[in-house]
C-alpha cells in the first residue's frame, strides 16, 4: 500500500480549499450566528470534508483521482481477512454471534433521546433497512446501502475510471465506498436530531449546568456520536460475517427482521393500539385475529361486515397471509429457474459442464437498492417539509407538491404517523399499505375513503401505478449497474469461462466469440431480472404482507433464506473434500 509522501500530488489545490472553507464558516456565522462551540463543530466537519476533497483532488498520477484517498482508505478500521481456510463450524459461530449481537443492538436504545417523541424518517422501509426504531440500528443498514448506490452510479455513468477486474483497482474501489458510507452515515445521522430524535430535558439541563448555553448541541452531538457508533458497528459486523462466516452480514440483518416481523404479524395476540381487544381492537395477529372474530361473532354480524375485517381490512388480514405465502413460492421457483448453456473442455475429452444463468440474474440487490433510494427520497421530503432550515429552502422548502406531511395534531387524531405523505411527490413514491391504500377505498370509498388522506379512489390508483413503475423501471437500472461492478457481465464471464479452459461446443475457443454468444442472453436476462424481482417486491406491498414486512423485505428474506441454505451447503461439500475446497478457491 503506497504511503501519502509516494503519492504525487499538486498542493496548488489547497489554497482555494482554503478559501472556500473558510468563506462557508463566514456564511454559517453571519447566518445563524452559532455558539463558539457550535461554530467550532461545524469546522471540524467542513475542515473534514475538504481534507477528503484535497486528497482527491490534488492526486496528480496516471490513475484514477480514487488514489488519492489511500491515506484515509488504508487507515479504516476494518476487518482482517482470514488466512487459508475457515472451517464450516467457525463460520457458522459467526454468523450466529453476529445474528445474536444485531437482535442485541436492536434493544439497547439511544442515551438522553425522549423516546416519546422519536419520529422515525424511514418508518415505510424499517424491513429494509434492517434497523430498529430510537435504537443503536436506528439507522441500520441505510448508509451502507446509499453508499453503494452512489458508488455505482459513478462507476456507471463512467465518473469513476476503475477497471474493477484489476485487484489494486478493485481494492481502492472498495476502500472509497468504505469512505462514502462513513460520510453517508453523518449526512443520515445529523438530521436525526433537529425535531426526530428530540434529546431529553433532562440531558440538556446537565449539559447547559457544565455549558450554559451548549446543552442542546451537545445533547444532540452525543445523539449524533451514538448513531454513527451503531452504524459503523453494523458495517464492521457485515465484514465479519461476509469474512468469517457466510454469505453477506446486511442480507442476514434484513431476513432477521423481517422474520420477526412476520412471526408476529401472523400470531401476535396483543392488539394494534393500547386497550382491551374489542370490536375496533381486534388482536393484531393474523390467526389471532381471525380465531378472535369467529369466536366473539355471530354468522350474521359476519356476513355483515366481519368476513371484511378478516379477509381485507387492517391489521393483518387473511388477504396478507396469503400474499406472503405467495411471495414465497413466486421467488422460490424464480430461484430455480435458469438457462444453462451447455460447456466442454478444450484438451479433456468428455469433461462437459453448464453455466447457469438464473431467471433472477441479478439476485435481489437492485430492489435493496432502489428500496434505499425511495427511503432517502422520503427523508428529503420530509426535512424539506418540516425541518425549520431546510422549509426556507428555495423553490423546494414547504412545498405541498415536493411532499406535504401531516402536523402531530393531525397525526394523532387520525392514528397515522408524522411520516405519512398526504401529498404530493412523496404521496405518489411511497410504499402502499396493502389493500387500505387502494381497493378497498374503490369498493367501499365511504367507510375506507380516509385511508387516501382526501384523495379520490381514482388518485389512489394512480398512486399504485406510479409506485409499481417506479420500482420495476429502478430496479432494471440498478441491475445493469450491479452486473458491470460486479464483473457479472457477458466481457467479464467470457474471461472468466476462458480461464478455466471451457469452451462452447461448436464455437471457436474465442473471448470475442464467448462473448457474443453470452451477449445474446445475459443484457436481456438482466432487464427480465430487474423486472421480476420489481414487480414481485412492488406487488406483494399492493396486496400486503404480514407484520408491515413490506413487499420488499419478504422477497429479500426468501430469496436470502435460499442463498444462505445453498451456501452452506456448499461449505459442508468443500469442508468433506479439501481437493473441491482447492479447486473453487476456498483455500489457498
Amino acid at each position: 500500500m503506497a504511503e501519502d509522501d509516494e503519492i504525487p500530488r499538486n498542493p496548488r489545490w489547497a489554497v482555494p480549499l482554503i478559501v472556500i472553507g473558510i468563506i462557508l464558516l463566514s456564511l454559517v456565522w453571519f447566518w445563524d450566528r452559532p455558539t463558539i462551540l457550535g461554530l467550532s463543530l461545524i469546522g471540524i466537519a467542513t475542515a473534514a470534508i475538504l481534507a477528503l476533497v484535497y486528497l482527491g483532488v490534488s492526486y496528480d498520477g496516471p490513475k484514477s483521482k480514487l488514489y488519492g484517498l489511500k491515506p484515509v482508505t488504508s487507515r479504516m478500521p476494518a476487518v482482517t481477512q482470514p488466512k487459508g481456510h475457515v472451517h464450516f463450524r467457525t463460520k457458522m459461530f459467526w454468523v450466529i454471534f453476529i445474528l445474536l449481537l444485531y437482535f442485541v443492538l436492536t434493544n439497547i436504545y439511544l442515551f438522553g433521546v425522549d423516546q416519546q417523541t422519536v419520529i422515525d424518517l424511514f418508518a415505510s422501509y424499517r424491513a429494509i433497512l434492517a434497523g430498529a426504531q430510537g435504537t443503536l440500528m436506528h439507522l441500520g443498514i441505510g448508509p451502507i446501502v446509499t453508499g453503494s448506490i452512489i458508488m455505482q452510479l459513478f462507476t456507471g455513468a463512467k465518473i469513476i475510471g476503475l477497471d474493477l477486474t484489476d485487484d489494486e483497482d478493485k481494492g481502492t474501489y472498495q476502500g472509497t465506498q468504505k469512505v462514502v458510507v462513513v460520510a453517508m452515515i453523518f449526512i443520515e445521522a445529523v438530521p436525526q436530531v433537529f425535531g426526530y430524535l428530540t434529546p431529553s430535558t433532562s440531558i440538556v439541563g446537565s449539559f447547559n449546568a457544565v455549558s450554559p448555553g451548549n446543552g442542546l448541541l451537545l445533547a444532540n452531538s452525543v445523539i449524533v456520536g451514538q448513531l454513527v457508533l451503531g452504524s459503523y458497528l453494523v458495517f464492521l459486523m457485515d465484514e465479519v460475517v461476509s469474512k468469517w462466516g457466510i454469505g453477506s452480514g446486511i442480507s442476514l440483518f434484513i431476513a432477521a427482521g423481517v422474520s420477526q416481523q412476520i412471526i408476529q404479524g401472523t400470531l401476535n395476540w396483543l392488539p394494534s393500539n393500547a386497550g382491551p381487544v374489542s370490536y375496533n381492537n381486534p388482536p393484531s395477529g393474523t390467526i389471532p385475529k381471525t380465531l378472535w372474530y369467529l369466536t366473539h361473532w355471530s354468522a350474521s354480524q359476519m356476513a355483515g361486515g366481519g368476513w371484511e375485517k378478516v379477509l381485507l381490512a387492517p391489521p393483518n388480514p387473511v388477504v396478507a397471509l396469503v400474499g406472503t405465502a405467495a411471495i414465497f413460492i413466486m421467488v422460490a421457483w424464480t430461484e430455480s429457474t435458469r438457462i444453462e448453456l451447455p460447456l466442454s473442455h478444450a484438451e479433456a475429452r468428455g469433461a462437459r459442464g453448464r453455466y447457469p444463468l438464473r431467471l433472477i440474474y441479478a439476485s435481489n440487490i437492485p430492489v435493496i437498492l432502489m428500496s434505499a433510494l425511495l427511503a432517502n427520497v422520503s427523508m428529503v421530503t420530509i426535512l424539506l417539509w418540516s425541518n425549520p432550515t431546510l422549509a426556507h429552502f428555495p423553490l423546494l422548502g414547504h412545498q405541498w407538491w415536493v411532499g406535504m406531511y401531516p402536523t402531530a395534531t393531525y397525526a394523532q387524531a387520525n392514528n397515522i404517523s408524522q411520516t405519512q405523505p398526504l401529498a404530493g411527490g412523496a404521496f405518489y413514491l411511497s410504499t402502499p399499505n396493502g389493500l387500505e391504500s387502494w381497493l378497498l377505498p374503490i369498493l367501499n370509498y365511504q367507510a375506507y375513503g380516509s385511508f387516501l388522506f382526501g384523495h379520490q379512489w381514482w388518485q389512489g390508483l394512480v398512486h399504485v401505478g406510479v409506485y409499481f413503475v417506479a420500482m420495476v423501471v429502478g430496479s432494471i437500472l440498478f441491475a445493469k449497474f450491479w452486473i458491470q461492478t460486479t464483473n457479472m457481465g457477458p466481457e467479464a464471464v467470457a474471461r472468466q469461462i476462458e480461464a478455466t479452459g471451457m469452451q462452447i461446443p461448436g464455437f471457436r475457443r474465442e473471448p470475442r466469440v464467448l462473448r457474443r454468444v453470452l451477449e445474446r442472453y445475459i443484457p436481456v436476462i438482466t432487464v427480465i431480472s430487474g423486472a421480476s424481482v420489481g414487480a414481485l417486491a412492488a406487488g406483494a406491498d399492493l396486496i400486503g404482507t404480514l407484520g408491515q414486512a413490506s413487499g420488499t423485505g419478504v422477497l429479500l428474506t426468501v430469496g436470502i433464506v435460499i442463498n444462505l441454505y445453498e451456501a452452506m451447503g456448499r461449505e459442508q461439500l468443500m469442508e468433506m473434500n479439501p481437493l473441491l475446497r482447492r479447486f473453487l478457491g476456498g483455500e489457498a
